[in-house]
């Protein structure tokens, strides 16, 4: 069960249900799941058709993610499954749009993944004015968290996720865990209506500074929440501190959700990594 006191939602970073029924053992509880095409290339089904040299079709990949997520719905019915569409660099935003819709289709619990690139925000807005759930990834800046609050603006709290990449920013030298702090602290003066997401969790501290920060929700691979599961799922001290000298600061910008999301500059060289990243992973499997 639960621990008591703790706030934030825990969900299995994972494309795989195997571990998805793993971890429910373990913790006795799941609030949700997040799947991206890594993930789902990775699932043990799909590496083992790879290895043998067989490849999916397009049809056919898009029909086994759907399989995989349904499978993971059924497992969690009352969390939220994320489920990522297939964007590239150049994807147009009705293209998002249209696949999301669809995805959004697949199973009742769905959070629709979209880059935080312009044609990823164009097709949030449309989508959660259609009470299309979301689930903004690869957020790497303060500014781009802003802009999805704005574009979403008007939906319902718990229909919009940001999800910022901690472990990604750790890489290139920086505090990743200082911009889920500033997010937090910047929603705390809007509507409410976006959840924080910590992502890219890479280890225990990641885990338990998200917990101490108060992020709504922090997703996780299968190592990390099966080690705090085991270790009888505690949940940070007073005196808890995280300290990583060897990075740089992310500071608190003070910034005016009221604009419109254009106003905001959504660039940044890891998300466009991220989203090609993601589309050689889909591409690898489709022959």
């Amino acid at each position: 069960m639960k621990p008591s006191g703790l706030k934030s939602k825990i969900f299995l970073d994972s494309g795989d249900p195997a571990e998805t029924k793993g971890i429910l053992s373990i913790l006795g509880f799941l609030d949700g799941q997040t799947t991206n095409p890594t993930l789902v290339a990775n699932n043990p089904h799909a590496r083992k058709r790879f290895e043998k040299g067989e490849k999916f079709s397009k049809p056919e990949i898009l029909e086994f993610y759907k399989q995989v997520v349904a499978e993971i719905s059924g497992l969690i019915p009352a969390g939220s499954v994320s489920v990522e569409v297939y964007a590239d660099l150049k994807s147009s935003f009705e293209e998002l749009f249209e696949q999301g819709k669809d995805m959004f289709t697949w199973i009742p619990n769905a959070h629709i993944k979209y880059p935080i690139s312009a044609a990823g925000l164009e097709a949030a807005e449309q989508s959660t004015q259609q009470n299309i759930r979301v689930n903004m990834t690869l957020c790497f800046t303060q500014e781009q968290a802003a802009a999805v609050y704005a574009a979403t603006r008007g939906a319902k709290k718990g229909d919009v996720f940001v999800s910022p990449f901690i472990g990604r920013l750790d890489d290139i030298g920086e505090d990743g865990m200082m911009l889920i702090d500033a997010i937090h602290r910047m929603y705390r003066h809007g509507d409410g209506h976006v959840e924080l997401l910590a992502a890219s969790v890479r280890n225990m501290s990641h885990f338990m500074q998200s917990l101490a920060l108060g992020a709504d929700i922090i997703t996780a691979p299968f190592d990390i929440l099966k080690e705090w599961g085991e270790a009888g799922k505690p949940l940070p001290s007073k005196t808890f501190t995280y300290d990583e000298p060897n990075l740089k600061n992310i500071p608190y910008r003070q910034l005016n959700l009221d604009q419109p999301w254009t106003a905001f500059d959504i660039s940044h060289p890891l998300t466009n990594k991220g989203i090609s990243r993601f589309t050689a992973d889909w591409n690898e499997l489709i022959g």
